[in-house]
């Protein structure tokens, strides 16, 4: 995995979620990890094509997607996760995906993003393993950054 590929989707989610929770993330440790279906965990796939191709997943449980997608719609408090949160968490790997794609192109690759699909725990069908960089979020919990690029 080249890093040209993985800063991009880093420096983006920390800029994003900033802007859009108010929230300064910290970066966990880049790592390898097993995916294997997690109950109560969702996940934002966002495929590229391009250059670079494969899916980038943005992995979280639950709560914390109730969390963020009640500060982005204003404080809003939603207990489960309907189709409106799943929009708006749907949005956030969108617009995360969208700027890691605008810097990719800055750097001189040709890439494209696919709209975003949650995925529930019980339909998580990803590869064994994937590279993984943790975004800690004080008060709101973890977002993990899963890059599977060729």
């Amino acid at each position: 995995m080249k890093a040209e590929v993985i800063n991009p989707f880093l420096e983006s989610a920390r800029l994003v979620l900033e802007q859009v929770i108010q929230v300064s993330p910290s970066t966990g440790s880049l790592g390898v990890k097993e995916i294997a279906p997690i109950e109560n965990h969702i996940w934002i796939q966002v495929g590229m094509t391009g250059e670079f191709s494969g899916n980038v997943v943005f992995g979280l449980k639950e709560q914390v997607a109730l969390r963020i997608v009640s500060v982005m719609m204003g404080g809003f408090m939603l207990t489960e996760l309907d189709e409106m949160g799943q929009s708006a968490i749907s949005e956030l790997g969108n617009m995360i995906s969208g700027n890691a794609s605008t810097i990719l192109s800055n750097q001189g690759y040709s890439v494209d993003i696919t709209p975003p699909k949650v995925i529930k725990s019980e339909s998580n069908e990803h590869p064994r393993k994937v590279l993984c960089i943790p975004l800690v979020m004080d008060g709101i919990g973890e977002l993990d950054i899963q890059v599977m690029i060729s």
